[in-house]
């Protein structure tokens, strides 16, 4: 009887012990899926498709894009852009200086040059001057909230060290996760046959 008592305790505390494994396999694994996200969406996908990340600084854009924001510029064709969309403009043509509001009216004079109106969603009246298309440098294609922050602190040459470390350690800890799995399941088969064998 006593034998029976302790082989279904022990039953139970394997059962605890293997729902707890399956509990830190799968926040690992989501730990593993953000980070990949994460990085793919500020520094993989940016770079493939050609377009720049920019850090929000202001509440200009707020809610849409709070400060401290990654947005993601893609160039487009100035012609195709059109009132709504948010736009990543020089403040005046040929300063580096950056600033990302929202068209929201396309205007043609009579030689048939386009301007833009633009105005930040928070703004109470639109952007004095009206933009030209040589100041444009793309359309927000998307956002990432809060990663700003950490792009502002990244120079080009940190971002590529961290991309290889990054990389490198998942790949690592992916490796790592698999070999772990291969033995839990090696050690509950050894198990299973010792327990088939009484």
């Amino acid at each position: 009887m006593n034998h029976t008592v302790e082989g279904v305790k022990q039953d139970v505390d394997e059962q605890d012990t293997s729902v707890w494994g399956w509990i830190k396999s799968i926040a690992s694994w989501l730990l593993l899926l953000v980070l990949i996200a994460i990085l793919a969406l500020t520094i993989v996908i940016p770079r493939i498709a050609g377009a720049t990340p920019y850090t929000v600084l202001t509440g200009s854009m707020v809610p849409t894009y709070p400060p401290g924001a990654l947005i993601v510029v893609k160039p487009d064709d100035p012609a195709a852009l059109k009132a709504g969309d948010a736009i990543t403009f020089q403040k005046e043509s040929g300063n580096p200086e950056v600033v990302t509001h929202r068209i929201i009216m396309v205007r043609k004079n009579s030689q048939g040059e386009t301007t833009y109106v633009t105005q930040g969603d928070a703004n109470p009246s639109p952007d004095a001057n009206p933009v030209v298309p040589e100041q444009v440098r793309g359309k927000v294609w998307y956002s990432v909230p809060y990663m700003g922050y950490v792009n502002s602190l990244i120079t080009g040459q940190q971002r590529t060290l961290m991309v290889t470390v990054v990389v490198v350690g998942l790949l690592g800890y992916a490796g790592f996760m698999f070999v772990g799995a291969g033995r839990d399941r090696s050690r509950s088969k050894g198990r299973e046959s010792a327990d088939t064998g009484t």
